[in-house]
């Protein structure tokens, strides 16, 4: 694409979500707290001190406070460290209040994070290892580093190990050593934990390297093509039923376009050509007024629904879309 086309590409996008803005702001920020103040921060540029004061919100008041509620007196939710068919286990749970921007410093996040710390294990099965060491599968450990890195409790021990996993192509997969060509579910995770780990420690070139690397592998696919074929990928391997193309939120583990573009903004990178396919995917689910729907959620356990079903207004992918679509529009 020449410098001019893409230009123009990128004004169009920045005229869609001035037009998407106006209508959906005023909607976005009558939410709970945990939306109301990213919207602050990311689309409407309030001061920090109005910013800190909604986040602080979110300890103590509507899903942030609902969620630490549930915590039980051996450190986990829903049962456990991680429970197979269940989206209400510890680290899911941990996901969530991350996503949600739970301030790590609040008296509310130490007392809940002193628990898991404390008490927290993978059971028997994993020689029961401390909660924030991990278990064996990257997709697993990737967000737990994400988890331990955001609240202060990053293992040092769990980063050398997905840097020691990494494969030849530059990700990962919970099928390797069997399987020697990465997954895109497996990379998104340990990418979102090895940058977490970096913002919190900075850490060694070996840990941003190995993120470029796997950064890369999702960028020489266009975040959801083929590489031997070209072709789109729509639909996951493993789970048919989950479309890379439709959005969901939480993600869990599930890789979708959205999900990839949110992590490279984030990262700070720079768009390119690469990532145009993708945003415009993106665009294009936009409804006519001015929202993006949730597709089907992923089946499974939760402690509550935060949005309606499938196929309604979503305020967490409206927002996160808004966020991808200014980051793009914004290296015009």
């Amino acid at each position: 694409m020449t410098v001019g086309k893409r230009s123009q590409r990128v004004a169009s996008v920045k005229r869609e979500i001035t037009k998407a803005k106006r209508a959906v702001i005023r909607w976005l920020l009558d939410s709970d707290p945990s939306i109301r103040w990213q919207v602050m921060r990311d689309l409407t540029d309030e001061s920090d001190e109005a910013v800190a004061a909604v986040r602080s919100r979110v300890a103590i008041e509507g899903w942030g406070a609902r969620l630490l509620s549930l915590q039980a007196r051996d450190g986990n939710w829903g049962g456990g460290a991680w429970v197979y068919q269940s989206w209400a286990s510890t680290l899911e749970t941990l996901m969530l209040l991350r996503e949600l921007g739970l301030d790590p410093a609040s008296e509310p996040a130490r007392n809940a994070i002193g628990l898991v710390r404390a008490k927290s294990t993978w059971g028997p099965y994993h020689n029961d290892s401390p909660f924030f060491e991990g278990e064996v599968e990257p997709c697993i450990n990737g967000r737990v580093l994400a988890c331990g890195a955001y609240f202060g409790e990053a293992s040092e021990r769990l980063v050398d190990r997905l840097l020691r996993e990494q494969l030849e192509d530059g990700g990962w997969n919970c099928d390797a050593p069997h399987s020697k060509r990465s997954s895109f579910n497996s990379t998104i995770c340990v990418l979102e934990g090895l940058l977490e780990y970096e913002k919190a420690k900075g850490g060694p070139s070996t840990v941003r390297d190995a993120r470029l690397r796997g950064q890369e592998y999702l960028l020489t696919r266009h975040l959801f093509r083929s590489l031997s074929t070209g072709k789109i990928i729509d639909r996951d391997r493993k789970d048919h039923r989950s479309r890379w193309t439709r959005f969901s939120f939480p993600t869990r583990w599930h890789y979708d376009v959205l999900w990839g573009l949110d992590y490279l903004r984030k990262a700070g990178v720079q768009s390119d050509e690469r990532t145009d396919e993708a945003v415009d995917l993106v665009a294009r689910r936009r409804h006519q007024n001015g929202r993006w729907p949730l597709a089907k959620p992923h089946e499974g356990k939760v402690h509550f629904d935060m949005e309606g079903g499938r196929g309604t207004a979503s305020r967490w992918n409206t927002l996160r879309a808004l966020r991808v679509l200014s980051w793009y529009s914004a290296q015009g």
